[in-house]
């Protein structure tokens, strides 16, 4: 017995001098970087929200108000005219810049976000980036049928790329800037401290790798508190009253609900496709120069826009609307068809911005469609009908981007509904 303690402190003495040793070797190079990481989260936390201010400023002087919340109300009293002409205005200013300043007219997003982090060590493109950004900035201004989430995804990369090339970070370190920078991002433009660090790691790192949990969670709690400085701890969709799920006998509705997403999503994404390469078609046949695009662009739009104000912008007030059971059924699947029609004219029209947003609202009115028919067919069997607005929004939000986990957190951290957590995931995973 003596022999074997002595042997078991002599094993213990050793694995703690082995310890302290690691410590010392690689302690204050993770320091460093974690150093690192909260100054990139502030400052893409920062650049988010300049990005959205700037959206409700020039809102507010084009289109009088700059309450995104209240967007579609106030432009509906406005004269057609010009609810025709800002879109068309912006979309040439848009299409100019974009002429000028890239090689493609195209703007830059997640997309190009995640090929950096693929291909290219973390970096992105810098000054095209910025452009971009500018170009989604005018946008989303005017009413465009998008949302900030990819622009501030992209200027976040852009900071990252700066920073790494500074440090002439290899393409490890790359990345996991790369991964702080989109976290802080996210979790400054929608107040989603959880979703915005796992949205890093799922989406664009693909990875949920140990070393950088650490690093990503303390930038993208720096985006949340910058958000948090200028906005409060409020969440983006107020919910009347607390959701209620009649367990066992109505998940299967929410099964069915989540392949109708599911429907939709894809639907929504091949508009967007569709449209991309009509465009090109047209434009390539036409011998049209594309700086004409984004202008044509914006007619479509706007004309749309005047029967259907509800199309214009990020689309928060319809989807708080979904949320709180402001729409019928026949709004619900009219204002659905039309929003995926808007996303897609915008984004073929590559007048800028992201697609989380609007998936968002569609999903919201795909959901609130679908509970309003089932309650009424099995009133006996069902619970609240904006439950489902609340499934569907995530669920087709989900499919959109491929990203059921970070979608489904987002959710619950805009919605501060964390009761519903089961008809939500059964919808997004299916």
């Amino acid at each position: 017995m003596p022999k074997t303690l002595t042997e078991r402190l002599d094993a213990a003495r050793g694995s703690l001098g082995r310890g302290l040793g690691d410590v010392a070797r690689r302690g204050p190079p993770a320091v460093a970087f974690w150093l690192v990481a909260l100054g990139i989260g502030i400052a893409a936390g920062v650049a988010a929200l300049l990005f959205r201010m700037g959206i409700e400023r020039l809102q507010a002087w084009i289109y009088g108000t700059d309450d995104i919340l209240t967007l579609h109300s106030f432009a509906a009293g406005l004269d057609w005219y010009w609810v025709l002409l800002a879109p068309v205005a912006v979309g040439l200013a848009v299409g100019l810049l974009l002429h000028g300043f890239t090689d493609d007219g195209r703007v830059r997003s997640v997309a190009d976000v995640i090929e950096g982090a693929a291909l290219t060590e973390g970096r992105v493109e810098t000054k095209r980036g910025l452009v971009s950004a500018l170009a989604s900035l005018i946008t989303l201004s005017s009413g465009g049928s998008t949302g900030r989430e990819g622009p501030v995804v992209h200027i976040a990369a852009v900071l990252s790329t700066y920073v790494a090339r500074a440090l002439k970070a290899d393409g490890v370190t790359g990345r996991d800037l790369l991964g702080c920078a989109v976290a802080a991002a996210v979790s400054a433009s929608f107040n989603a401290p959880i979703a915005g660090a796992l949205f890093a790691m799922e989406v664009v790192l693909r990875h949920f790798a140990m070393h950088t949990f650490a690093p990503i969670v303390i930038a993208s709690a720096a985006g949340t508190v910058i958000n948090r400085l200028a906005y409060g701890g409020v969440t983006e969709f107020t919910l009347p009253a607390q959701n209620i799920l009649e367990f066992y006998v109505e998940l299967p509705a929410f099964l069915m609900l989540g392949l109708v997403s599911g429907v939709v999503a894809a639907v929504l994404m091949r508009a967007i496709f569709w449209t991309e390469d009509l465009g090109d078609a047209v434009q390539a046949r036409a011998g049209l120069p594309r700086w004409v695009r984004p202008a044509a662009a914006g007619a479509l739009l706007g004309a749309l826009a005047i029967p259907f104000p509800h199309v214009i912008g990020v689309g928060y007030e319809t989807t708080s609307l979904a949320l709180t059971e402001g729409l019928m059924f026949r709004e619900a699947v009219v204002f659905c068809a039309v929003k995926v029609a808007a996303v897609a004219i915008t984004m073929g029209g590559r007048m800028g911005g992201g697609v989380f947003s609007p998936s968002l609202m569609v999903g919201a009115l795909t959901g609130l469609a679908f509970g309003l028919l089932a309650t009424a067919v099995f009133p006996e069997f069902s619970g609240e009908r904006t439950l489902y607005a609340l499934a569907g929004m995530g669920a087709v939000a989900a499919a959109v981007l491929g990203a059921p986990i970070s979608t489904t957190l987002i959710v619950f951290e805009l919605t501060g509904d964390w009761q519903t957590g089961l008809a939500v995931m059964v919808s997004v995973s299916i």
